[in-house]
């Protein structure tokens, strides 16, 4: 059976070593994928730094707050005045934090939208090369005057006796 499966691989082989390939393409493709990626990786790492200075401004300054939260007070009365400071203070650090993610947010955002767009209009004028290229004949792997190609006859000529041999198998 395997002596039947590399006459297919054979065919196979032969038929699709017959169909034009633009390495240059693919390598240009994986150039473009990996440009994209690194810089979606800067932006990336720019809003987890950013996030990062954001959490511990935020955290630095609750922790600071608290220092006065546990000072010894003359009154009770006193306790009640500066938690409610605390809740004061923590209430508006909460909204500039929260305002602050939401910039680096927005920022990674419309990075991340003007890179599509530039990735997007690269990979159209890309196709548009291909298909001047493939339209202007360069990309053929023959001419069309020869009629058909030496794959085709290749596959016209051992496909049956590769069927029969199957078949009898």
């Amino acid at each position: 059976m395997s002596k039947y499966a590399n006459e297919y691989t054979k065919v196979m082989t032969g038929m699709l070593g017959e169909f034009p390939v633009d390495a240059g393409m693919f390598k240009s493709a994986f150039r473009q994928q990996a440009s994209i990626t690194d810089k979606m990786s800067k932006v990336v790492l720019a809003a987890a730094e950013k996030s990062t200075e954001i959490s511990a401004t935020w955290t630095k300054s609750t922790l600071g707050e608290l220092g006065n939260v546990a000072k010894v007070q003359d009154n009770p009365s006193d306790y009640t005045m500066v938690m409610s400071e605390f809740a004061l203070a923590q209430a508006e650090l909460s909204a500039k934090s929260m305002e602050a993610f939401a910039d680096v947010a927005t920022t990674v955002q419309v990075k991340t939208i003007e890179l599509m767009l530039a990735a997007d209009k690269d990979s159209g004028n890309g196709a548009l090369k291909a298909a001047r290229k493939s339209r202007s004949g360069q990309g053929r792997a023959t001419s069309p005057s020869h009629g058909a190609s030496k794959a085709a006859k290749k596959v016209t000529k051992e496909l049956p006796a590769a069927a029969e041999n199957v078949a009898a198998s």
